[in-house]
């Protein structure tokens, strides 16, 4: 972590800020072993330091804050496809407060078509367009030529390109939730319901090889025999793809610990709690000589997620680009001026000169590299269904959403011929974001951005 990305943190309240200060207050000794190039690509910690620092972070802060970006509909209620939840979290701090109808910017919420496309009224196709409205994302002026091929976008089934499962927005249990009223922390939520969430993402979906008997969860009660950093020689021995899952898996639950490090419920006086960074907390979960030399590890592995979500920015940006796409919330000076920074951060990210090559992916013969993409794919997928068996809501919150933000990101840097074709002035149907999938992946990104 860069020096001036601490000072840039100085005196804002986020809990980004807080992940800063509390970086800030490291041992060097921890500083000094997350330095250097990053495994599987050409790309060094301190290059990714002052790039974020200068360039990313304060636009991303900026970016957060804006209403298209603020709101997320997710469905807390879908039940665990894998096993009998133990049921929620009954810590008051779990709770997700959900915002209410009356909050929510009418350019955002779903319902009659004329608040997304003024010109939907005219056309019979009604039922369609209140689907496509729930995109959010789409020019609220469209030539009759559009409108068709947008009520086409929104029957368009890309179920195969999708990395993660989505929540159906139509559900009613599916409700908006304000992200900053809502900040990721520590809730108090762990024991056997959280270690089993992780066990089953890393055992069961990580590739591991079956001559591996230790457990990959960094955090697993009994780990037998632990011989520390030189455990992962086993990385070496598998291909690429899956060498970048695991890395991928790993910098995503970094980025949660580290979120929970800074943000941690310190005590609760008079009912009221305090929050903020635990120093002792980070140190078990990432620091070089109580972790063996692995805490190290776990942090490249944050800086390698951050790569990869760079990557997916620079690649996504001309759809955004397109004139038919607007950040739609209903006020058009705040929406232009929304367009106009995310296009700004966009550029940046088309900057940065060492970008991951996702093309050194999946590149063996056709038939054996679909089949490694397709399981890839599915792996990663069911990882998101996992998330729907997180016993505390606020956790479920933010581990849907950055595990969707991957997701979509994934889903970017493999569809490269598909945005290559987009059409400038109508929907695409062969690539396309909802506007759940567009407000995830931003937010993820933001919260690597602060490492």
């Amino acid at each position: 972590m860069s020096r001036g990305a601490r000072r840039a943190g100085a005196g804002r309240g986020t809990a980004a800020v807080r992940l800063l200060v509390t970086l800030s207050l490291l041992p060097g000794v921890v500083e000094a072993q997350v330095t250097g190039v990053l495994d599987d690509c050409l790309c060094d910690v301190d290059s990714i330091d002052k790039f974020n620092t200068f360039k990313i972070f304060p636009k991303m802060k900026k970016l957060q804050e804006r209403d298209y970006f603020r709101y997320y509909k997710v469905n807390l209620k879908r039940p665990c496809p894998f096993w009998a939840e133990d049921g929620h979290c009954s810590i008051k701090d779990c709770h997700v407060e959900p915002c209410p109808e009356s909050k929510i910017p009418v350019g955002i919420k779903a319902g009659s078509s004329n608040k997304y496309l003024k010109e939907a009224n005219n056309t019979k196709e009604l039922e369609d367009c209140e689907q496509a409205n729930k995109l959010g994302a789409i020019n609220s002026t469209l030539s009759n030529q559009s409108k068709e091929a947008f009520i086409d976008w929104a029957r368009y089934d890309d179920s195969q390109d999708h990395f993660c499962e989505l929540d159906d927005e139509r559900s009613p249990t599916a409700q908006y939730v304000d992200l900053l009223l809502n900040p990721e922390r520590y809730t108090g939520y762990k024991g056997p319901s959280a270690w089993r969430v992780w066990n089953s993402i890393y055992e069961e979906n990580c590739f591991k090889p079956r001559s591996v008997y230790r457990p990959l969860n960094p955090l697993a009660p009994s780990r037998g025999e632990d011989d520390g950093e030189s455990f992962y020689t086993w990385l070496e021995g598998l291909c690429l793809e899956k060498r970048v899952f695991y890395k991928l898996i790993s910098g995503l639950h970094a980025s949660i610990n580290l979120h929970l490090c800074a943000n941690y419920l310190l005590e609760e006086t008079w009912g009221k709690p305090s929050w903020g960074p635990n120093i002792k907390e980070f140190k078990r979960r990432f620091d070089p000589v109580e972790t063996k030399g692995e805490g190290p590890r776990r942090l490249k592995n944050l800086y390698f997620l951050y790569l990869i979500e760079l990557r997916a920015l620079s690649k996504v940006a001309p759809y955004f680009e397109r004139s038919i796409v607007d950040l739609y919330t209903g006020n058009v000076e705040d929406d232009a001026d929304t367009k106009t920074l995310l296009l700004d951060i966009f550029q940046d990210t088309k900057s940065f000169p060492m970008h991951f090559d996702e093309k050194s992916m999946f590149a063996g013969d056709k038939k054996g590299a679909k089949s490694l993409k397709e399981e890839f794919r599915l792996h990663f997928k069911n990882i998101s269904r996992i998330m729907d068996c997180v016993g505390c809501d606020k956790c479920r919150l933010w581990g849907k959403l950055q595990t969707q933000g991957l997701g979509t990101a994934l889903k970017i840097l493999f569809s490269e011929k598909e945005i290559q074709k987009l059409p400038e002035n109508s929907p695409s149907k062969g690539f396309q974001l909802t506007r759940q999938e567009i407000v995830a992946l931003l937010n993820a990104f933001g919260r690597c951005h602060c490492i």
